[in-house]
């Protein structure tokens, strides 16, 4: 019990300090310990949990980890499939839409800052694949990659060092290395899904 207790403080810290990329560890052992317990997972964090590994990108372990949850979860559970909605999108490359899912719910306290900080996570990932994937891009182009309007999305880019040339709205992009993203670890995964998928059946 004092193990649980110990991951959960430290999962509170986290979201307390905002500190997201180190949350999937934390909340795949304690969910394992929590399951090896035999406790009950009634009032577990679906929604938290299933954005953790959205915000760090890792869309196979969210798809997997969503299709292991029952349906009575889902159906319960409005935040849990609006948070979902947000990783279909980013599955389906849907970029717009990934801007539209995020911001068209109303998150409670527990995501609401969570959703906020993937949404500027997300912006700038996607906005260092233009940088990889251009030497020049239209204003519209990049306003609808970045979910903002065609000003703001010019602002950001310039302020990035991208040049505006203003008789042809196109910019000029400045290279800059890319960045990637942590996988989680794979068996660690297989054993999280089977400990959820026996606690809900």
């Amino acid at each position: 019990m004092a193990h649980i207790l110990s991951y959960l403080s430290a999962v509170q810290a986290a979201l307390s300090d905002k500190s997201y990329s180190s949350l999937a560890p934390l909340y795949d052992d304690l969910l394992l310990q929590t399951a090896s317990r035999g406790a009950t997972t009634d009032e577990w964090p679906y929604a938290v949990h299933l954005l953790v590994h959205i915000y760090l990108n890792d869309l196979n372990n969210a798809r997997f980890f969503w299709k292991l949850l029952p349906q009575e979860v889902k159906d319960a559970r409005p935040e849990l499939a609006a948070v979902w909605r947000v990783g279909q999108c980013l599955w389906n490359r849907d970029y717009a839409g990934v801007y539209t899912a995020a911001q068209g719910f109303e998150w409670g306290p527990d995501l609401a800052e969570f959703i906020t900080a993937f949404l500027e996570s997300y912006r700038k990932r996607i906005f260092q694949l233009l940088t990889s994937a251009y030497s020049t891009i239209s204003v519209p182009d990049v306003a609808h990659f970045m979910g903002m309007s065609e000003e703001d999305a010019t602002n950001y880019a310039v302020e990035n060092g991208w040049s505006l040339d203003t008789s042809t709205k196109m910019l000029t992009v400045k290279k800059a290395k890319a960045q990637t993203n942590q996988m989680l670890d794979a068996s660690k995964l297989q054993r999280l899904t089977e400990c959820v998928f026996h606690l809900e059946h």
